[in-house]
């Protein structure tokens, strides 16, 4: 069931008191399924979260797929992004296809984990040298923008939550310095 059924099935159960539920039964309003909102569709959605997935993949925790990022970016874009931003992002999508296409003859999502893996790593190398340089304060670069929002959604997500940093509901007593092993998980307190 998507938002504009249950909205207007709960519309019904109340005797039409929400304003405009008989207008959306009435109306038969159905959700477009390609479309999620008014920037991104599905297709675009699904290649946010092979990009995500290629940021943070699966090991013995899951993924950044698993964690529906590409879902968290398309809402973070379309709800806090400036016009501006959100045009810098979309072009970027289309910039990373342009440059899967010129290196390896395919677009991003017909390449292999490790030729995805290749070109993030030089356009993460292109958006550190991009950030450094004064000039550009004023605008960002649409890879930075997705790395972070990947980082964002992944670990503020249940999975990330919960798989990957360890979650303690309700903290004991506050140690400054504990021991710490690599591999050991993080500490996530709310």
């Amino acid at each position: 069931m998507n938002r504009r059924e249950a909205i207007s099935s709960v519309a019904l159960l109340l005797g039409g008191t929400i304003i405009g539920g008989e207008i959306f039964s009435l109306a038969g309003c159905k959700s477009n399924p390609t479309q999620v909102n008014d920037l991104f569709n599905t297709d675009e959605v699904t290649y946010m979260n092979e990009i995500a997935e290629t940021i943070i993949p699966a090991t013995n925790t899951p993924g950044a797929k698993a964690a529906k990022t590409g879902d968290f970016m398309a809402v973070m874009v379309k709800d806090c992004y400036t016009p501006k931003d959100q045009k810098i992002f979309k072009d970027g999508l289309n910039t990373i296809n342009e440059k899967s296409k010129s290196q390896y003859g395919s677009p991003f999502m017909d390449l292999k984990p490790d030729e995805r893996k290749k070109l993030l790593s030089k356009l993460d190398d292109e958006q550190k040298k991009y950030s450094q340089n004064i000039s550009n304060k004023d605008t960002h670069h649409y890879f930075r923008m997705m790395k972070e929002l990947t980082l964002l959604g992944f670990f503020t997500s249940e999975i990330g939550g919960t798989k990957v940093l360890s979650y303690v509901e309700v903290p004991g007593r506050y140690d400054a310095c504990i021991p710490y092993k690599k591999g050991d998980p993080v500490y996530l307190n709310p």
